[in-house]
């Protein structure tokens, strides 16, 4: 019985096992046996990450975090009282649930918020605006609308954003003067001039 099994399997695997991709084997002499070398080699490859070349579209793997782009966190401070569907960061869309308030229950919003580039510009955010509106005996017809509420959207994201990238760029001077010291004179003096 074990006999049989070590067979299936043995003929199994000759049929599965070249499917995976085949095996490349390389050269001893091809691969760095010092663990530095043996790295960089992989990030030149784009098997790995560096961080020294981080976020700035080196060949390697690049990430870039959502915490970091001004227009990406505005949208959800703006969109903040609405449930979310769809967030994608990589894609650069955001997609709300169906929000109805209590003054109209029978009507229904849903934003779908495009990021067609991370600039802090008007053209760099689209609004799309669906309304559902749903009747008792005809069911619920949904359509695309264009109305002031989109341009509203997209102005309090711009000025949002526009807020936390001024924030941003303070902390970074604030960095700046710490390193230099007093007045600027102190602790970060140049080599060249002394």
């Amino acid at each position: 019985m074990k006999k049989l099994i070590i067979l299936i399997l043995l003929f199994f695997g000759t049929f599965f096992l070249p499917s995976c991709g085949g095996w490349d084997p390389q050269s001893s002499r091809e691969i760095p046996t010092i663990g530095p070398e043996r790295a960089k080699k992989n990030i030149e490859e784009g098997r790995g990450v560096s961080l020294r070349n981080f976020g700035k579209g080196s060949v390697g793997t690049n990430y870039e975090f959502s915490t970091s782009n001004p227009m990406w966190r505005a949208a959800f401070d703006v969109i903040d009282f609405m449930p979310l569907t769809t967030v994608d960061y990589s894609g650069g869309l955001i997609i709300t649930d169906w929000y109805a308030d209590s003054k109209s229950p029978n009507e229904a919003l849903k934003f779908t918020i495009r990021f067609l580039s991370s600039e802090l510009r008007a053209d760099s955010v689209k609004i799309i605006i669906h309304r559902k509106i749903c009747r008792e005996m005809s069911g619920c017809i949904v359509k695309k609308i264009s109305s002031k509420l989109e341009q509203e959207i997209r102005t309090a994201i711009i000025q949002k954003a526009a807020i936390l990238d001024e924030g941003k760029n303070k902390k970074v001077k604030k960095k700046e003067k710490k390193k230099k010291g007093f007045l600027g004179f102190g602790k970060n003096k140049d080599k060249a001039t002394e």
